[in-house]
């Protein structure tokens, strides 16, 4: 199956309102030619106004994907955006079939063999300076793998990290993991670059910048740097 086409192209069946989202996010069948699957579709319209970031998070929903694949981490779940959609331009991912009871905390505490996926998800929500990395987006896909999901506050200009994965601060980061992003202290990547501003695109160069030159996962002092709810 071509997840990506089936995203892109695929007709959008609206099957309902995922709850607990602050802003629109509405489970959708995906079907193209032979191929369908469930998506989350979250459209523009469906935004709630923030004062700390710009219209536009169906964006960073799709830069995250992006950034991700550029790592070659697969932490991101295949995400596009859409023009055309039931309530117009809008970001698509393609559905996580997982356990609703797990989440980074149960991972965390009970699933050692998924703690190397998790100190790179830390790693990724610092490069991406995510500001809502909750327990429960983070999840194991039917096939084992973490993958991270809500990505809309992500990328922001000045330091909003705000995360509940902080079993892992003051670690080094792996040496394989700064190889991976090395490049990116040089130069975005034109796909990357499209779904960001040019203020998001140098702040996260310095971002890369500065995690190369102090390869230390950040530790939080204050013990507020985590978003409500946690889960």
């Amino acid at each position: 199956m071509d997840e990506l086409a089936l995203l892109r192209a695929g007709r959008i069946e609206l099957l309902g309102m995922i709850r607990g989202s602050s802003n629109s996010a509405l489970l959708v069948e995906l079907a193209h030619g032979p191929d369908t699957a469930w998506g989350v579709y979250k459209p523009v319209e469906g935004e709630r106004p923030l004062r700390d970031f710009p219209r536009g998070l169906h964006r960073r929903e799709a830069a995250a994907h992006v950034l991700s694949e550029l790592l070659g981490w697969g932490l991101v779940p295949p995400t596009v955006l859409r023009e055309q959609g039931p309530f117009g331009t809008g970001s698509v991912q393609l559905f996580v079939e997982h356990d609703p009871q797990e989440h980074y905390f149960t991972l965390q505490a009970t699933a050692p063999e998924t703690h190397d996926a998790l100190r790179r998800l830390a790693v990724f929500d610092v490069v991406a300076n995510n500001a809502d990395r909750k327990g429960g987006h983070v999840l194991r896909a039917a096939d084992g793998r973490v993958q991270g999901i809500d990505h809309g506050l992500c990328f922001g200009t000045g330091h909003r990290l705000r995360t509940v994965v902080w079993d892992f601060a003051g670690e080094p980061v792996p040496a394989p993991l700064l190889e991976d992003l090395a490049p990116l202290a040089q130069t975005v990547p034109p796909e990357l670059a499209a779904l960001l501003d040019e203020p998001e695109t140098e702040a996260l160069r310095r971002r890369v910048r500065h995690l190369l030159e102090e390869p230390v996962l950040p530790l939080d002092p204050t013990g507020c740097r985590v978003p409500w709810p946690l889960l």
